[in-house]
């Protein structure tokens, strides 16, 4: 995957001063785990993401987190809502000035989610068992490394990976501890013979007492 640390850090502190500007609102904004937002923002512009997917019951700060990436990368931004809320959700988009980043889709997102090829980053707010419908509808680029999220994952042991495995020939999925508020992180990439000599790698997660801050490393393994 072609990362891009310049990306990634822009992101962070756009996400984080939108997001604390918008902590001090009332109305439709709701986050469960306000140190994730930076995080979300900064995976997904630093992989340069082109297509984002946010499948969710109302507009979070993690909307607001993906609509900063999408501005950083130039890529384009879907987020599937009840249509309810389509007004105060553009309204509040709006004032954050992301208006253009926002792409609102209101109809069900079973039945349109297999249209869009080669997801890039997807987010699903995994309040029940459909979520697991919805991530195999998801086409994700083979081609290269896919950052896919899910909040409020339930109980199944299995995690992402056993829904995702299986929709493409020999994915191969690596998954981040539940983080937060029940979040998963998976990358998923081709699992071919090439693969197999590039040296393994550890995520760890090591939270500051002090600051407050959840920090994530990447660590390099030989085989």
């Amino acid at each position: 995957m072609e990362w891009s640390s310049k990306s990634a850090s822009r992101a962070y502190l756009d996400t984080l001063q939108l997001c604390e500007n918008k902590k001090r609102e009332d109305g439709i904004w709701r986050d469960g785990n306000p140190e994730s937002n930076e995080l979300i923002s900064a995976l997904a512009a630093g992989m340069k993401a082109k297509l984002i997917v946010e499948v969710t019951s109302c507009v979070t700060l993690y909307t607001i987190a993906l609509a900063v990436a999408a501005r950083q990368t130039a890529g384009r931004f879907l987020c599937f809502i009840p249509k309810s809320l389509l007004r105060q959700s553009k309204e509040a988009i709006m004032n954050s000035g992301l208006a253009d980043q926002v792409e609102f889709r209101t109809e069900d997102p079973s039945k349109l989610l297999s249209l869009y090829h080669n997801i890039d980053f997807f987010l699903v707010h995994c309040r029940d068992d459909n979520y697991t419908r919805l991530l195999n509808l998801v086409d994700v680029s083979m081609k290269r490394s896919v950052i896919v999220v899910a909040k409020h994952v339930l109980c199944d042991k299995k995690g992402l990976r056993w829904h995702i495995r299986g929709k493409h020939e020999k994915p191969e999925v690596r998954s981040l501890s539940h983080l937060g508020n029940a979040m998963e992180v998976s990358r998923i990439c081709m699992n071919d013979d090439s693969d197999k000599k590039r040296r393994k790698s550890l995520w760890i997660a090591k939270f500051d007492e002090e600051s407050g801050e959840e920090h994530i490393y990447r660590v390099p393994q030989v085989d």
